[in-house]
């Protein structure tokens, strides 16, 4: 059964930080999105990374607007991979993890590997966590493939260039069981990639993510999460994504999400090994806003695998004897 005390904690906590955010329906995300975003927190705040006990690794596909072209009879549409790994020092409240993202828009690609680490405290049945992260973005332009309505003397018609920028971003996460806030800020510093000519310069502006999730079960073996995220680009332009996931006995899962003014999803799991430790995700938006520059589908597909701790605890066994018990 939901505990009221917590519901009413979770909502109060939500409006706040919902006010204090001050949203608005404006979107401009450098950042890549994701439907399956409550799986894969630790991109989004460093403080997820080895919150969880064991070591924990996912792989996820996007394509964005499936069989997009553009008016030249080109592709364009977004493409992003996403692989994470994250564990937890033995006997610390130490998390570490690694997130690798590589995004391609049309003549862009943007390739990110970030070293995360995070400490957890215990609050009675709470956890406070910190987490920060410290990487590399590497983003690169084909003028090849690049269509230019009013082409300028010095932007070159053809060629690559590439340039790698130091990116640090830094996060907070209240989990108390039935409920989580987190809220979190990457791109920090703002790194600025001109390819060695100001007049072009591309800040990789400031992003930051508040994510909050409540957990119940409601009867037997059924879980059920609702969550949301709101993202931010310099606090100025706001988005969000709303989700509700149903998991039975740990082992299927199915929901539904909403991204703001842009798609409706459905969302698939299901867990392929006896314990649950291997699972497969899938999701598909349905996009229902500017179909005139956009296609109306996108997919995405995730696999995600727990290996638990394999340190096997000695036993006990009672022996009795006719003088000793032990």
């Amino acid at each position: 059964m939901i505990q009221k005390g917590h519901l009413k904690c979770f909502l109060r906590y939500s409006i706040l930080l919902l006010f204090f955010f001050e949203v608005s329906s404006l979107m401009a995300q450098q950042d890549p999105q994701f439907t399956q975003y409550m799986y894969n927190g630790m991109y989004y705040n460093p403080a997820f990374a080895g919150k969880e006990a064991g070591f924990r690794f996912s792989a996820l596909h996007r394509t964005q607007w499936l069989n997009y072209t553009t008016s030249s009879g080109q592709g364009g549409a977004p493409v992003t991979q996403l692989l994470t790994a994250q564990g937890r020092l033995e006997g610390k409240n130490i998390g570490y993890g690694l997130t690798i993202v590589n995004d391609q828009i049309g003549a862009t690609g943007n390739l990110e590997v970030n070293l995360q680490g995070a400490y957890h405290k215990k609050l009675n049945r709470s956890t406070l966590s910190f987490g920060a992260y410290a990487g590399i973005n590497s983003s690169s332009i084909d003028y090849g493939e690049l269509i230019v309505v009013n082409p300028e003397p010095n932007l070159p018609s053809s060629g690559k260039e590439n340039q790698i920028n130091f990116n640090i971003g830094a996060g907070l996460l209240f989990d108390a069981r039935n409920y989580y806030i987190g809220l979190s800020s990457r791109h920090i510093n703002e790194p600025n990639f001109d390819f060695g000519d100001g007049t072009y310069a591309n800040q990789l502006k400031n992003h930051s993510y508040l994510l909050v999730g409540y957990r119940f079960k409601p009867v037997g073996q059924l879980a059920i999460e609702p969550s949301f995220l709101l993202k931010s680009v310099s606090f100025n332009n706001f988005s969000y994504d709303v989700s509700v996931i149903a998991t039975h006995q740990n082992k299927i899962s199915g929901g539904i999400g909403f991204r703001g003014e842009e798609s409706v999803s459905l969302i698939l799991g299901y867990s392929l090994l006896k314990d649950n430790s291997l699972k497969l995700g899938y999701s598909f938006d349905v996009v229902f806003s500017s179909l005139e520059a956009k296609s109306p589908t996108s997919h995405e597909l995730m696999l995600r695998y727990t290996f638990t701790d394999m340190s096997r605890e000695m036993q006990r066994v009672i022996q009795r004897t006719p003088r000793f018990r032990f």
